[in-house]
């Protein structure tokens, strides 16, 4: 057996309470086995701790399993009665039979051996305290996330000389336009009528420049996207058309016209907001050039957004006191924090038990880009945003060199990094304002709308960037910034696009199977670049999904009801083609 390939533990997302009754384990081994068995019970069933008596659980086969590029992940669900559990794994192999344990591998004949002192996995007690929880509501959300100065212009915010009449087209961080709160309230009988039922807004509160993410107040909105009473319309009526909304929390960093950090500027080790901040070198903080000297910490060099000490308890107090006004004033659904793997876990455990007792089912959000593991063990986010599983779409549409198989292996990744509860509020997106857009990155609707597609049918929420439904153009920041095209939307122009986002919005909302996290890969086509997977819903329902990545037809037979399609004809996917349906 290939012992190396065989890995377990009683934590991280290995081992952990589903709920206050269920428990998830989870094994990685290698190809060569074959059969996985768990032996289970209660730890005393047969007497306390060292006692004389033999412990034997009940043996059940673990049948679920998902290929990963070199492993297998075997998952399997256990209802221990008295929420302990001790445990150990038979392997199979197709000459072999090898027992696992915590300190290793044994034969049958060690097994049994008489007065061995076996080291089985224990879960001593699950705990409800400690048991992740997530928003129930989120699953069920289909965000739009929203850039305010490029969205729409309701005239109610401070403009000042410098705005520019609206338009089309690339754009830079230098301009702004106007897009206000008032302009997007104004736009929530559109967004509805979409199918929307949660906006996510980048920052609101006051800073220098179009994009907020250098904020100089975190207790006012920025004038120029109106006041406190512009959000509390915009909240108030979004509730009212059934959607909810998300703030972005920036709390790695500031901007330079934050007062303390002025202060700090000002009176330097002497500031009372000293150790707000993360200051090396205390004889040049005034210099303007980026940071690579490490004079002080700040986001990615540069010395306008001076890194905060999320540390210090008076920056957690005065964050925590900043979200629980936005819930109280705004009464806000979630919170998204920009750079999320640059704040302490300690800043981030803090905050969360503050906002949760306000709020329970508050959504809290990470910007993570890579494995968010050590974020999501249930007292931190919620969740984080998927970039993981975007770039791996992106990437296996770039690359015609690899083939279904690694497809599968990526999308079982991203969904064997956390646990169940995470997975299900996961923030899957395949674009938004720190990237290129979608549609730039093939200039092809077909293949546009097959990542969409994807993106509808994964387990997660999904979120669409502004002007995804008309398939708007723009590269990669600023570029991916552009002004809404609304004289041309209310011309017509885009119809038939708007009409193919409201058919998949549709059947994300409509059809239990696309927010499931039941799916697999059965690989009933030969073709190696036709995308195949199988999705299911709670009551048995079977819905397959067909991207057709390659340059040949895939007979697909006729049959079933056709939930989405786009170059299927007569039983036939052709390239290019996207086929979702009810089997």
């Amino acid at each position: 057996m290939e012992f190396t390939g065989v890995y377990h533990k009683t934590s991280e997302q290995m081992s952990y309470a589903l709920d206050e009754e269920r428990l998830v384990v989870n094994l990685k081994t290698g190809y060569d086995v074959r059969r996985v068995y768990i032996i289970h019970g209660d730890p005393f069933d047969a007497g306390i701790l060292g006692g004389s008596e033999r412990w034997n659980g009940t043996r059940d086969e673990i049948v679920f399993k998902k290929r990963l590029p070199h492993q297998i992940w075997w998952t399997t669900t256990l209802v221990p009665p008295y929420k302990r559990c001790k445990y150990y794994f038979e392997l199979h192999t197709d000459s072999e039979v090898w027992y696992y344990f915590e300190d290793g591998f044994l034969t049958k004949e060690q097994v049994d051996m008489p007065g061995r002192l076996l080291q089985y996995f224990i879960v001593p007690w699950m705990n409800p305290a400690d048991v992740n929880r997530t928003p129930s509501w989120v699953n069920d959300t289909v965000w739009y996330q929203i850039f305010p100065d490029r969205f729409c212009n309701g005239g109610s915010g401070k403009k000042g000389n410098g705005v520019m009449p609206w338009q089309t087209g690339p754009v830079t961080n230098e301009e702004r336009y106007g897009g206000d709160l008032e302009g997007i309230r104004r736009k929530l009988s559109y967004l509805a009528e979409l199918g929307i039922t949660g906006i996510y807004l980048t920052p609101i509160m006051e800073a220098e420049t179009n994009h907020k993410y250098d904020t100089t107040d975190y207790t006012k909105i920025d004038p120029s996207f109106g006041d406190d009473d512009a959000m509390k319309r915009l909240v108030s009526e979004a509730h009212e058309k059934g959607i909810r909304v998300m703030v972005d929390a920036v709390f790695n960093h500031c901007g330079r016209k934050f007062a303390p950090w002025k202060d700090v500027q000002e009176k330097g080790r002497d500031s009372e907001y000293a150790d707000w901040f993360m200051v090396q070198d205390w004889s040049d903080i005034r210099r303007h050039e980026n940071t690579r000297d490490g004079r002080f910490y700040s986001f990615a060099f540069a010395d306008w957004m001076p890194k905060l000490n999320t540390n210090n308890e008076e920056v957690i107090r005065y964050f925590s006191g900043v979200c629980e006004s936005w819930i109280r004033k705004y009464d806000i659904d979630g919170i998204r924090f920009d750079v999320g793997n640059e704040v302490s876990h300690r800043f981030l455990k803090k905050i969360r038990e503050h906002l949760k007792g306000l709020k329970p089912d508050i959504y809290l959000l990470g910007e993570i880009w890579h494995d968010a593991s050590q974020w999501l063990a249930g007292d931190e986010y919620d969740s984080v945003m998927n970039y993981p599983l975007m770039s791996g779409i992106h990437d296996y549409f770039l690359d015609s060199a690899m083939d279904k198989n690694e497809f599968e292996y990526m999308v079982n990744r991203c969904y064997t990094m956390y646990m169940q509860q995470n997975n299900n509020v996961l923030f899957n997106l395949l674009d938004s304002h720190d990237t290129e857009r979608l549609m730039n990155r093939f200039h092809d609707l077909d293949l546009f709308y097959q990542q969409l597609a994807i993106l509808f049918t994964l387990p997660g929420s999904t979120c669409i960037y502004y002007g995804t439904e008309i398939a708007m153009e723009g590269g990669f920041d600023p570029d991916c910034r552009r002004c809404m095209p609304w004289d041309e939307i209310e011309e017509g122009k885009y119809r038939e696009r708007i009409g193919q986002m409201k058919s998949l919005i549709h059947m994300r909302k409509s059809e239990e199977a696309c927010r499931s996290l039941h799916f697999h890969f059965p690989n009933a086509y030969e073709n190696r670049r036709c995308i195949e997977y199988i999705k299911l819903d709670s009551k048995g329902g079977k819905m397959e999904v067909l991207v057709n990545c390659s340059d040949e037809d895939v007979q697909t037979g006729a049959g079933g009801e056709i939930l989405f399609e786009r170059n299927f004809e007569e039983g036939v996917l052709k390239p290019k083609g996207t086929l979702i349906r009810k089997i």
